[in-house]
């Protein structure tokens, strides 16, 4: 593991071409779309296109020993960029920070979209989102359109710590009725899988989004799959497999690892023919990462911005919330789901996956109406 180290000041002659990697990260972030940064507030950058806007950024340099930060405004951030050669990286990462997101959803300036969950499996890590038959998956799908969703998430098999695949043919069987059966809802369905035949039998049945926890590595075929149904895929990262994720994870640093695997299967997924508004990030709490790893993930997940995709958080009644409180099992974290979804929304997180849709609507309300009356 490298050594981090927090500077003072920008350093001067620590950027080395093809040795160091340059990261940069919105921080700051606060809530004003009226700004008119034309004439009032010209240092300021809005992200992704929308209402949270930073004037200071942080930078981190890695080579093979160290990892450096530090935070600059963005003038003296272009002006060290410029001295050290590496403005062109500077302005590229930028780019990507502030543009405005492609994609097939509606967009929403100031609260992200709410993914509910239906899991059609006996043995989900939160009972209050597992439906194990059609009716009840659709029952269910009724409640989470009620109360406001915004894409149900359709799965068949637990990827929770421990758990083992299923036969494909038995997930299929969980699925697909289910999708069937609520496709003329009016509201977009993901299949939570990483088997591309499930992939390939749930678009048929109706689902329109693809959410793979390993960001279509799982089989050989799912990028040309992906590609070739031209639908939104989530990307998500994971060490391992949900068998044997949790078996002492090691990082160099948990963000900045993430950061990179996912830049690296954007840019496969880009190469095998995914249209680049099809893709969406996930850096995956809780999969393959201890709580320090997620932690470190979660104060800076700001930094994933800079790859220009959508971010998807799961943060919900995840053992992360007992661990930084008082040990609750997973029927009584919905106030730390809660908390995180105020969070992450504060940090420009584009889409939260959650079992509790109104509560996090009602949550997410309260933050929005309360921050548009300044």
């Amino acid at each position: 593991m490298r050594e981090a180290i927090k500077l003072a000041v920008p350093p001067r002659g620590f950027f080395v071409p093809g040795v160091t990697h340059l990261y940069c990260r919105p921080v700051n972030l606060i809530y004003s779309p009226q700004l008119d940064q034309d004439t009032r507030e010209p240092s300021y950058c809005r992200l992704a296109g929308g209402s949270l806007v930073f004037e200071k950024i942080e930078l981190i340099l890695r080579d093979q020993q160290h990892i450096y930060y530090f935070e600059s405004s963005i003038d003296a951030a272009r002006a060290w960029a410029l001295a050290e050669g590496c403005i062109e990286e500077l302005d590229r990462l930028m780019l990507m920070i502030v543009s405005r997101r492609a994609g097939h959803f509606e967009e929403k300036d100031t609260s992200p979209l709410l993914m509910g969950i239906i899991n059609v499996s006996p043995d989900s890590f939160f009972g209050g989102a597992t439906s194990f038959n059609t009716e009840a998956a659709i029952s269910r799908a009724h409640s989470l359109i009620a109360e406001g969703v915004d894409i149900i998430d359709v799965g068949g098999e637990s990827t929770k710590p421990g758990s083992r695949p299923i036969k494909t043919s038995e997930e299929i069987d969980r699925v697909a009725a289910v999708i069937e059966g609520i496709k003329g809802f009016g509201v977009p369905i993901s299949i939570d899988t990483s088997k591309p035949k499930v992939m390939e039998a749930a678009l048929s049945a109706g689902a329109s989004i693809i959410n793979d926890i390993t960001a279509l590595t799982g089989d050989p075929n799912s990028l040309s799959l992906a590609a070739q149904y031209k639908v939104p895929v989530v990307l998500m990262h994971m060490k391992g497999t949900p068998l044997t994720m949790q078996k002492r994870p090691q990082y160099d640093s948990a963000i900045l690892d993430v950061f990179d695997y996912l830049k690296w299967r954007v840019s496969v997924c880009l190469q095998a023919g995914i249209l680049p508004e099809n893709l969406i990030i996930d850096p995956g709490i809780g999969f393959g990462k201890n709580d320090d790893h997620n932690i470190s993930i979660l104060t800076r997940i700001s930094l994933l911005h800079s790859l220009g995709f959508p971010i998807l958080l799961g943060m919900s009644r995840k053992s992360l919330i007992a661990s930084l409180s008082d040990g609750e099992p997973v029927d009584k974290r919905l106030p730390g789901s809660l908390a995180a979804a105020i969070y992450a929304a504060g940090q420009g997180v584009q889409l939260l996956r959650v079992h509790d849709v109104s509560e996090t609507r009602q949550a997410l309300a309260i933050k929005e109406a309360l921050q548009c009356s300044f």
